[in-house]
């Protein structure tokens, strides 16, 4: 399989690279430090129809790939600013694409595709429940044409910076399903009318500028149709979806992890102690050069997943592991980076240690990676299920 860029990707990447440099390093530290969302940066990706990337163009979107998106997120990252404020408004549309009515399609995905819609919030997770999904108890009950729901959810990023979210909710109960996976659903909701009328966001600091929070969600009324695809295949409709996320995932964590390789690498040529370069120590060279070839490593199973993708081939494994071995290696380079700089990279205004921290998200969001283990040793080893 030959993973050389086209033409049209190099320009893509190159336009994108051009992008980021208007916001240059000291715009990301403000961000930081205020805790800030970034506004300005998303507003010019979303004009120079980054973002939406993956929309068909029947829908105005450019109809891009799988792989393009992949570079445009990895750039991003690799420029030193941060993807993670708006990654999901170029996949979230996916379970509409897929899954909604031409209604819906036509209604939305021309308006997300302009950046008039912004739907980057995905309400699945719950606090008791964890990464067990099929155990979620926010509950949407049918009255007349309508839902009425009624739960929680926690750790849901960029409400704030939404117009629409994607809901998941049991719409029959645990008990009365054959499988456990079925009776979930999946809803569009109007994030503008339903915050204060029926949905509570309670914002939960955390150790990197990445806006989430807790939802208390009280008698929410959702018109029927805002459910998307079938009424308790839900689970399924998200699942469909899973591939794309860990995919781009895996190449946000590319991006960042050439980024901790080159400002080792550069530091390490330059940084004098004792009369030579510390990067002519094997103890500092060695670490760099092993981390270079595991981020090579997990970047061909990221391209060969998206290549699956873009030929509608099975990817569950090969989005799976990339996500998996594209984390890992940028722990390792993130560590590595911290260790080169020593205690220089816990200065702000190298902007290592902000990277660092931005760095560990990836571990444990959006599965983490003891998930797929599980889901690499159940589905692809056919060893017995551990749960």
């Amino acid at each position: 399989m030959d993973f050389e860029p086209t033409e049209t990707q190099q320009v893509i990447r190159n336009q994108v690279s051009e992008l980021c440099n208007k916001f240059p390093p000291n715009y990301w530290r403000e961000k930081d430090r205020k805790k800030e969302y970034p506004t300005e940066f998303v507003d010019a990706l979303t004009r120079a129809g980054w973002l939406a990337a993956l929309i068909p163009e029947k829908y105005d979107g450019p109809g891009l790939g799988m792989l393009e998106a992949g570079i445009i997120l990895e750039e991003i990252n690799h420029s030193g600013a941060v993807a993670t404020p708006c990654h999901a408004q170029m996949y979230t549309m996916g379970a509409i694409l897929r899954h909604g009515s031409e209604v819906q399609k036509e209604k939305y995905l021309p308006k997300i595709a302009k950046g008039e819609i912004r739907l980057q919030s995905f309400g699945v997770t719950e606090s008791e429940a964890g990464s067990d999904t099929t155990q979620i108890k926010t509950f949407a009950k049918k009255k007349g044409g309508d839902y009425v729901i009624n739960g929680s959810k926690i750790f849901i990023s960029r409400v704030q910076h939404s117009d629409m979210m994607l809901l998941l909710a049991r719409t029959t109960p645990r008990d009365q399903v054959e499988k456990r996976t079925m009776g979930l659903s999946l809803f569009l909701v109007d994030l503008r009318s339903a915050i204060g009328n029926g949905i509570t966001a309670n914002l939960i600091e955390t150790m990197v500028n990445h806006e989430t929070n807790e939802l208390v969600i009280q008698d929410l009324i959702v018109p029927g149709e805002n459910l998307v695809g079938e009424e308790g295949r839900g689970f399924y409709h998200i699942l469909d979806g899973m591939n794309a996320e860990r995919i781009l995932v895996a190449a946000e964590c590319i991006g960042d992890s050439y980024w901790f390789i080159e400002k080792a690498t550069s530091y390490a040529k330059n940084r004098v102690v004792f009369g030579r370069p510390i990067g002519q120590n094997q103890g500092i060279q060695f670490p760099i050069a092993d981390a270079y070839a595991r981020v090579s490593a997990a970047n061909l199973m990221r391209y060969k997943a998206a290549a699956r993708f873009d030929q509608s081939k099975e990817c569950g494994e090969e989005a799976n592991m990339a996500k998996l071995l594209a984390s890992e290696a940028l722990s390792k380079a993130a560590e590595v980076a911290m260790t080169t700089y020593g205690g220089y990279g816990l200065a702000t205004d190298m902007d290592v240690e902000r990277k660092f921290r931005e760095s560990r998200l990836y571990v444990v969001a959006p599965v983490t990676n003891n998930m797929v283990l599980s889901y690499i040793a159940d589905h692809v080893l056919g060893l017995p299920r551990s749960f």
